[in-house]
């Protein structure tokens, strides 16, 4: 049986999320078992030029959300980035989540033809379903989360390969 484009999308976005959120989880009482101001590491940033954790996060849950609404053919939802502390991003990932939960498996399968096109500022980016999943979204939904991944390593939370993957 082949892959079908739904198996091959929500479920693999919903696991890394749920994976980012328990690391988060981490973040947070490493902070408050070391009494550091958990907005130092919701600040952080590996280097001055690149975004801060919680732009990681916001970037990683627009991805999915709009993958599986691009995907489907249904609006994409919107959602304010004014995430400031662990809590409010736990909360993206969660309705994040909650609106992967809400798209039906038939209405993303035989997307793999669908026509995505993505407007970046000045920059027109125009996909096949397929291509779109495999050559846009993963690749930046697996940098944005192994980057907030790497700002919390870097910053001495204890977390490790295991965390990542949930294993």
């Amino acid at each position: 049986m082949a892959l079908s484009m739904y198996e091959a999308s929500v479920p693999v976005l919903k696991q890394v999320l749920n994976n980012l959120a328990v690391i988060l989880q981490k973040s947070a009482a490493h902070a408050e078992s070391r009494k550091i101001e958990p907005g130092v590491l919701v600040n952080a940033r590996l280097f001055p030029d690149m975004f801060p954790l919680t732009r990681q996060v916001q970037i990683a849950t627009d991805q999915a959300k709009g993958c599986a609404a691009r995907l489907a053919g249904i609006a994409i939802p919107s959602f304010e980035d004014k995430e400031t502390t662990f809590d409010e991003l736990l909360a993206r990932i969660a309705r994040t989540t909650a609106f992967l939960d809400s798209v039906e498996a038939q209405q993303i399968d035989g997307s793999e033809d669908r026509d995505i096109v993505l407007q970046l500022h000045e920059i027109k980016l125009e996909f096949k379903g397929k291509d779109y999943l495999l050559n846009w979204v993963f690749p930046n939904f697996y940098f944005h989360v192994t980057t907030a991944y790497n700002i919390l390593r870097h910053n001495g939370v204890e977390i490790g390969k295991r965390d990542f993957l949930a294993v």
